[in-house]
């Protein structure tokens, strides 16, 4: 199943089916065009992890991790599909990176890999948005990472067994294939990230994991198109403004 949080024509917000026919709550079916498509989840925080793909280590010529690397994101980063993301102005580099993003379903401390997923309400898409300009200048990446409207959620929340363990991971910009890979390819799986997290945190409700970019992350320009697609998800898409 695949859920969808939404604003109907009436300003209510709604818990929906994501349906081949459009969106289905109490009786009636929505055009997604018609209505408010919001963030899959309420988070109080997002975890986000780096490095988790070996090609995207090489390409910002960083050593492979040992165990998994972990930053935040605060509730103000998130955004939703078909949102306009206003970007920092003045930076040389901002740069889009898509992500499988796992949505936790209940509060949550030292999991162990093998009862994790009984952890997760489902999956989505995410573009972790990253300021290179900062991130490259400060340790722990608050500029780099955790401005306004950074992370992009949706548009659905699709259920564990509607994702294929190798789900394909993809990004284009304005059409253009920027980024594709397979969730096969995580140097740490989603069982192993949620253990390490939760060995030093409690995920709530709503909490967010990022679980890495692959290669291909790339500069983004003004008035940018970019869509995030997750196999068993669907499509994320969101617009870019550079003041």
């Amino acid at each position: 199943m695949r859920r969808v949080r939404f604003r109907d024509p009436a300003g209510s917000v709604r818990n929906g089916e994501w349906t081949d026919a459009g969106i289905a709550f109490g009786g009636e079916t929505y055009d997604p065009d018609d209505v408010d498509v919001l963030a899959p989840a309420d988070p109080s925080k997002i975890v986000c992890v780096g490095l988790n793909y070996a090609d995207h280590a090489a390409e910002r010529d960083k050593d492979l991790p040992e165990r998994p690397l972990l930053f935040l994101k605060p509730p103000n980063a998130v955004s939703a599909h078909g949102d306009t993301v206003t970007l920092p102005s003045g930076k040389d580099r901002i740069d889009h990176e898509a992500e499988l993003a796992v949505v936790v379903g209940e509060q949550c401390r030292n999991l162990t890999p093998e009862d994790a997923m009984d952890a997760v309400a489902g999956f989505t898409c995410a573009d972790d948005l990253s300021n290179r300009d900062d991130q490259d200048r400060e340790q722990n990446w608050v500029r780099g990472k955790a401005f306004d409207n950074s992370c992009p959620l949706g548009p659905v929340l699709a259920t564990p067994d509607e994702v294929p363990a190798d789900a394909a991971v993809r990004l284009r910009v304005n059409g253009d294939l920027r980024q594709e890979s397979s969730r096969d390819e995580f140097i740490f799986s989603v069982p192993e990230l949620l253990a390490e997290i939760t060995t030093y945190l409690t995920l709530e409700p709503g909490d967010v994991v990022l679980t890495g970019t692959p290669a291909g992350v790339g500069p983004l320009s003004d008035g940018d198109r970019v869509e995030v697609e997750v196999e068993g998800v669907g499509t994320l898409a969101h617009d870019v403004r550079i003041p």
